[in-house]
């Protein structure tokens, strides 16, 4: 179970892509940008894989969903908590079923339902960032005011502090400009957060553009999964003295998503 996305990550769930990703039809339906280059996009997520398993992290791979090229983005379909996960209802209409999809596999996985987002409420993964004695919830395009309602209510009996972050319409979810570097650390957009939401937190303060976002995975404190492009973040967390792992991603930009946003952390030490 996550308590905090500074932890050490030890069990995730994936998608490889198979078949879907490379076929998406409409792309703008979909909000991909452009057509990923299939080998090349199989040999990035391997090397993701293999990444997170030398960190220590068991990862499942659950295969596609059909006709839902974003399932390779598993991070927006359920939030792991300290008591078991939450299904959420995304904000995308062409990503509806994956929720389903993603609790069938951590059924299975023996890890329990706590609760459920419920239609006119969404809530999408990236936007909610569980830091131990703080849950941060993005209020974006995808992640409107009654999902958030409803997961405060959910999270708020399991002992977390609320605190809504606005996010600009130009930003799809709050993983892009804020992410855990280790329990008690957090990288942040300044351009997009203020940093009166992060008190008590050691901070490192990005300016975001272009390749530059604070989309990365934290695998562990002090050391974390950075995209190849993101240079800005590679120097600042190196020069902290974190351990950076550094993967070429592109594949993956060309859909809108990041590092952050190809995994479904469920479960990370206390």
């Amino acid at each position: 179970m996550v308590k905090n996305e500074g932890a050490r990550l030890i069990r995730v769930v994936v998608s490889t892509p198979g078949n879907e990703y490379f076929n998406p039809g409409n792309l703008a339906a979909h909000n991909l940008t452009q057509l990923a280059d299939q080998d090349l996009a199989r040999t990035q997520h391997d090397a993701l894989k293999t990444t997170l398993r030398a960190s220590g992290a068991k990862v499942i791979d659950l295969p596609e969903l059909a006709g839902h090229p974003n399932s390779v983005f598993t991070r927006d379909t359920a939030l792991a908590t300290p008591d078991g996960y939450i299904r959420l209802e995304l904000g995308l209409a062409t990503r509806a079923g994956e929720e389903i999809w993603m609790a069938a596999c951590l059924d299975a996985d023996g890890v329990p339902c706590v609760g459920e987002i419920v239609s006119p409420g969404t809530v999408e993964g990236g936007d909610v960032i569980l830091a131990g004695r703080v849950a941060f919830i993005g209020r974006t395009l995808r992640t409107n005011d009654d999902g958030i309602r409803q997961l405060s209510r959910f999270l708020e009996k399991m002992g977390f502090e609320i605190r809504v972050i606005p996010i600009p319409p130009t930003i799809l979810h709050l993983d892009k400009v804020m992410m855990m570097t280790g329990p008690d650390s957090i990288l942040y957009c300044s351009d997009f957060v203020n940093p009166d939401f992060l008190t008590g937190f050691e901070t490192t303060a990005l300016a975001c553009h272009d390749a530059a976002t604070a989309n990365i995975i934290c695998l562990g404190p002090a050391e974390c999964l950075v995209d190849s492009a993101n240079k800005q973040v590679i120097e600042k967390l190196e020069n902290r003295g974190t351990t950076v792992h550094i993967l070429d991603l592109s594949e993956f930009a060309k859909g809108t998503g990041g590092p952050n946003c190809l995994i479904m952390p469920v479960e990370r030490t206390t």
